[in-house]
């Protein structure tokens, strides 16, 4: 009867905290290999890692997506408390609190893609990064651009701290804060422009116009104007071409001949800018910074956003 007692309690699995920490940084950055890389370890050695992780918790922790991994939904709901744990214990010893305490974590954020260096995109997220090593020179910033989709899933897998969306709506699992808001301008060949100014709908039909992914702020911007605009009838006639690439609208305006509806004040930035009709203050293109519920990330978003509204350190 000893024997049988013993065997039905379940050993506590060998679960360390290097494990744990290593866990977090492969679902934060969305990669093994570069996990790896940054750990000076092989790649093989972290898998290896991760499936006895998986394995002692008895539940699947990633899945292979196109990019990299992905959390799983348990993965999910593990994170915060492996952070949660890793801070608690690196508070208790005193050890190796660079490496685990959260104020001394490589920050990541998400954004929509730029129009261009001349975009507003782009001048806020290049003072966000010079006034953030200005000031913060000892916690890294890493920011990468992609489209809305991938920057809402990364938000939930924890891939971002925070998301730059050309949206004014915060998802409901966020919070978050309106930055800026631009006026729209509809672009496109000079002469076809001015031959056809005063009859927008004949316009609209003139050319095919270049449109970006259905879930950006920019594609829902486009689509009440037409929506505003032109008639069902008319709007049978239009043909819209879906490109999820800003800079390759950008040259299918100025170098084919193509419409599209984009911020006005990044394309007078440009060396040639298109010829542009002003849509008023109804069209709108959005920024609005958004990161998981929490108090510390909250004043981490607060604080991105008055970076990216200051100027840039001289």
């Amino acid at each position: 009867m000893e024997a049988a007692g013993k065997e039905a309690i379940d050993p506590t699995p060998p679960i360390g905290l290097v494990a744990l920490d290593r866990f977090v940084r492969i679902a934060r950055s969305g990669s093994i290999r570069a996990t790896a890389k940054a750990l000076g370890l092989g790649q093989p050695q972290l898998t290896r890692q991760m499936a006895d992780l998986e394995r002692h918790l008895g539940s699947r922790l990633f899945e292979r997506s196109h990019g990299g991994v992905l959390g799983t939904a348990t993965a999910e709901r593990i994170i915060p408390l492996v952070e949660a744990l890793l801070d608690i214990w690196a508070r208790l010893t005193h050890a190796s609190a660079d490496r685990f305490r959260r104020d001394a974590a490589t920050w990541r954020l998400g954004a929509v893609m730029p129009l261009g260096p001349e975009s507003e995109i782009a001048r806020m997220l290049a003072a966000l990064t010079a006034n953030w090593q200005r000031t913060r020179p000892r916690q890294p910033l890493y920011i990468s651009s992609t489209t809305a989709d991938e920057l809402l899933a990364g938000l939930r897998s924890r891939r971002f701290d925070a998301a730059l969306l050309d949206v004014a709506e915060i998802p409901l699992d966020c919070d978050g804060r309106l930055v800026s808001q631009m006026p729209l301008a509809l672009a496109g060949p000079a002469s076809v422009l001015s031959a056809f100014a005063g009859d927008l709908p004949r316009l609209l039909a003139a050319c095919p116009i270049a449109v970006p992914s259905v879930r950006s702020g920019l594609r829902r911007e486009t689509a009440r104007f037409l929506d505003d605009t032109l008639d069902e009838t008319e709007r049978r006639r239009i043909a819209l071409v879906e490109v999820d690439s800003i800079p390759v609208i950008i040259n299918l305006v100025a170098q084919h001949g193509y419409l599209s509806v984009l911020p006005e004040s990044s394309l007078a930035r440009m060396h040639r800018p298109p010829a542009m009709i002003q849509l008023g203050p109804a069209y709108r293109q959005s920024l609005t910074l958004v990161w998981p519920r929490g108090a510390f990330a909250g004043e981490i978003g607060e604080l991105m956003i008055s970076m990216m509204k200051a100027s840039a350190p001289t």
